[in-house]
């Protein structure tokens, strides 16, 4: 019974996705954060890896990569507290390294990269975690994609890895069985028990996300969300947008009014408005709006009628 379940599940990813033939589709055990090391645990070859650091999550997959490998920073914003993404000239790539890995969306400074980087030869790894399912994107720029399932597919506990086939490798003799993504292949992602319970869920979210009208309809939805968040924004006198306008995340909006005082009264008066958890996280204060997938158009309304009526209430001195 329940391989008919995970079964229909990936059927209706590769579906939504748009995934080719020659990809693979897993289900892995733990959230993305495991897939910092099974990552260059499955793709090392050379020895060697490039990272383009862009928040919070790229960084930490980064120092757990150098683990097993040499990582080369491709490019990095921290300098300007992520405040944007580098452009593709700004990437300074090896060319012999084993991949090249970059976080799509970054929950924590609400940047996204508004391009897929050219990497040649070498195979692109990318953490979707807060922005699957988003919108379209063509998975075949791509030699690997992963992303916790806890934001826009279902409960935590679990990660959905896309790899290209021929990256698909004998194991070394040092990895961890439940760690292999060949094993994991060959064994349809049941070498063990797997997580029932959000393969199960994941494959309802596909089948809503599909009779909505696919991810393109899902995108339609996320941009009028932004958009309309963004404006009310860079009108404000008092807000301010973190993040370069072209670099700005559909799923997380980080603003601020540059007093934390301010800040925090905001986000008091939103709890008792019955908006919760918009206190941005304590590594760049602010607020942060995390407007997923399944954030209605009517919370957002709610948002930005508050930004307003706190504006107004907070004339300029």
């Amino acid at each position: 019974m329940f391989e008919e379940i995970a079964v229909n599940a990936q059927k209706l990813l590769r579906e939504v996705m748009g995934i080719p033939d020659h990809y693979r589709v897993l289900f892995m055990q733990g959230g993305a954060s495991l897939q910092f090391a099974a990552i260059p645990l499955n793709l090392r070859k050379n020895g060697r890896a490039d990272y383009i650091r862009t928040g919070n999550f790229s960084t930490i997959a980064s120092k757990e990569a150098s683990k097993y490998l040499k990582v080369n920073i491709a490019a990095t914003t921290e300098d300007s507290n992520f405040d944007h993404i580098p452009a593709q000239e700004e990437l300074v790539l090896d060319p012999r390294a084993d991949y090249v890995h970059i976080c799509m969306n970054n929950t924590i400074y609400g940047s996204k990269f508004s391009y897929i980087p050219e990497t040649g030869a070498v195979p692109l790894a990318a953490d979707l975690s807060s922005c699957i399912l988003s919108e379209p994107i063509d998975v075949s720029k791509f030699g690997l994609i992963y992303a916790g399932v806890q934001k826009n597919i279902a409960p935590a506990g679990m990660a959905v890895v896309i790899i290209r086939e021929n990256l698909l490798r004998e194991p070394a003799p040092d990895l961890p069985l439940m760690l292999d993504y060949k094993l994991m292949a060959d064994k349809d992602s049941m070498y063990n028990t797997p997580n029932c319970w959000c393969i199960y869920v994941t494959g309802l979210v596909l089948e809503y996300i599909r009779s909505i009208g696919g991810v393109e309809e899902m995108a339609r939805r996320n941009k009028k969300k932004a958009d309309a968040l963004y404006a009310c924004l860079d009108e404000s006198r008092l807000f301010q947008a973190a993040v370069w306008p072209g670099s700005r995340s559909m799923m997380n909006v980080t603003f601020r009014t540059g007093d934390d005082v301010l800040d925090a009264e905001f986000v008091r008066g939103a709890a008792e408005r019955g908006m919760v958890n918009l206190k941005g996280h304590k590594k760049v204060g602010g607020m942060r709006a995390s407007i997923y997938n399944n954030m209605p158009y009517e919370g957002v309304e709610m948002l930005i009628s508050y930004l307003k009526e706190f504006e107004a209430a907070h004339p300029a001195k």
